[in-house]
């Protein structure tokens, strides 16, 4: 069955009352956390695949996302960049769909009407998107999240996420139109967004998985904080430190940074400005140039957290 540019799989489910995660790549999903927290939810829920696009190089450019030559029962197949969608269904609801979403490269609106019709075809309830970015924190500090939660109720505090709206204004995006969409149909929204330290750059960032699985426990009662992979995080990070006692360079870097996230910390803690401004320490003109630097090119990514 065709939905918009989807081919659903047959028999299509009846889903109750779904909430739909969703993650894109590459646009959100630094250190593929966004890949790795769907992968781990669908495995614990026991997801099924629900569809693809019927022709995903109609959006998308293939010298950009390469297919893959793979040797199958001894037959070579090529596998086609696509974006998929699994389900899961559960005893009381909600149900669940996964949303793999590749970002296009032509033909944007028709790709982002094609998963609107996807999400109303199935009643959505609510979209949860989840992802990851690059930031000036460091990588001995517990990672920063930071989201949205509009009207939905929070189980259990969380330490180190922050609720915010971003103000950003410039080059952005198609993917919006989606979430504009999404608004456009008073769907419940909800998204997180993990802040991973810019001079790591892991392929697969377990320990921004580890904290996004956190945070997702503390919204879904049903989503178990041992489901994330704490110590495989904790074991990547602690890897570093060999390396960073090496580079002096980057230690007093990273300690630069810790100054600064510590001293944020404290000034959200402080109730009048003038706490906030004696509890911050002075930073070097180095790291002070650096996070500006780095922030200026960060910021077009902070309105991913709307």
């Amino acid at each position: 069955m065709r939905v918009g540019a989807f081919e659903i799989n047959e028999p299509v489910p009846d889903l109750k009352e779904p909430h739909a995660f969703a993650m894109i790549r590459p646009w959100v999903d630094v250190g593929s956390v966004g890949t790795l927290t769907l992968n781990r939810l669908e495995r614990f829920m026991g997801s099924k695949e629900l569809g693809k696009l019927h022709r995903p190089g109609t959006f998308f450019d293939f010298t950009r996302y390469r297919p893959n030559m793979r040797f199958v029962d001894g037959v070579r197949q090529v596998k086609i960049p696509n974006s998929t969608i699994r389900f899961a269904t559960t005893e009381n609801g909600p149900d669940y769909l996964f949303l793999h979403l590749l970002e296009p490269h032509s033909n944007g609106e028709d790709y982002t009407d094609s998963i609107l019709e996807v999400v109303r075809y199935f009643g959505v309830k609510r979209y949860c998107r989840v992802g990851a970015m690059y930031d000036a924190v460091p990588h001995t500090r517990p990672l920063l999240v930071t989201g949205s939660l509009g009207s939905v109720e929070q189980k259990r505090p969380v330490p180190n996420f922050k609720l915010q709206q971003s103000t950003y204004q410039g080059p952005t995006t198609i993917m919006n139109l989606l979430s504009e969409g999404i608004e456009r149909d008073e769907i419940e929204t909800i998204n997180f967004m993990v802040h991973l330290p810019q001079y790591v750059q892991l392929e697969e960032d377990y320990a921004g998985t580890s904290r996004m699985i956190e945070v997702l426990s503390s919204v879904y009662e049903n989503i178990p904080p041992d489901l994330a992979p704490v110590r495989r995080g904790q074991r990547q990070y602690r890897e570093l430190n060999s390396t960073v006692d090496r580079n002096s360079e980057l230690k007093t870097l990273i300690q630069q940074m810790e100054q600064y996230y510590d001293s944020q910390l404290t000034a959200e803690s402080s109730s009048t400005s003038s706490e906030q401004s004696s509890s911050s320490p002075a930073l070097s003109p180095e790291i002070e140039a650096f996070l500006s630097e780095l922030g200026d090119r960060l910021e077009g990514d902070s309105e991913r957290d709307d």
